[in-house]
């Protein structure tokens, strides 16, 4: 791992702004005084990152991407080109709200290319959110969504396979990691502890 941390020239960091050992950020990138990308990320061109938006280790955020304030990413997130977050359900002009609304994207979510997320919501550990999906209400850990408004089409595994479908309660996936659905609604990895 290298620890040294790149900023292209061309990109503009704020004085205040926290960048972590191992980043990469790339041209015309902006990261904002008060935000905070962790280690070993990768901002590329034409970012924008306010003051209190939050991304943690191992991010990649690909081009064309603006992270509002309120927005977190967690850590091993992908964002794809182009995807729009929001904080304001109800924007107006010269009109700003004493606290923006907060959207989290748990550890390890990867969101396509031109995906809308709506403010407010959070986007599950290890869940795939479709390219051009619309994203309205909150997704659940492990669940692919797709189409506008965003709608689950199957659970998936870490490793980003399709899981089977079906009644059974314990899943397995073709790499090996198994998983237990509860209610039909949610879905939990088993750790094997013996590992």
């Amino acid at each position: 791992m290298n620890n040294a941390t790149f900023i292209h020239p061309l990109a503009l960091i704020d004085e205040g702004a926290r960048v972590g050992a191992g980043s990469r950020v790339w041209a015309f990138a902006h990261i904002v005084k008060g935000a905070v990308v962790g280690r070993d990320c990768n901002i590329c061109d034409h970012t924008f990152i306010e003051g209190k938006a939050t991304v943690g280790d191992r991010v990649t955020i690909k081009c064309g991407v603006y992270l509002w304030d309120g927005v977190t990413l967690e850590d091993d997130v992908h964002v794809g080109p182009c995807a729009t977050f929001t904080n304001d359900r109800r924007p107006r002009s010269k009109k700003y709200a004493a606290e923006w609304q907060k959207t989290m994207v748990r550890t390890g979510a990867s969101i396509g290319a031109h995906a809308t997320i709506l403010p407010g919501l959070t986007i599950g550990r290890w869940a795939m959110i479709g390219a051009g999906a619309v994203i309205t209400h909150s997704v659940p850990d492990f669940a692919l969504v797709l189409g506008n408004p965003a709608r689950f089409v199957s659970w998936l595994c870490k490793c980003g396979l399709k899981l089977p479908s079906g009644e059974q309660k314990l899943i397995a996936c073709a790499c090996g990691k198994q998983y237990r659905l509860e209610g039909g609604k949610a879905l939990s990895e088993v750790v094997n502890e013996s590992q």
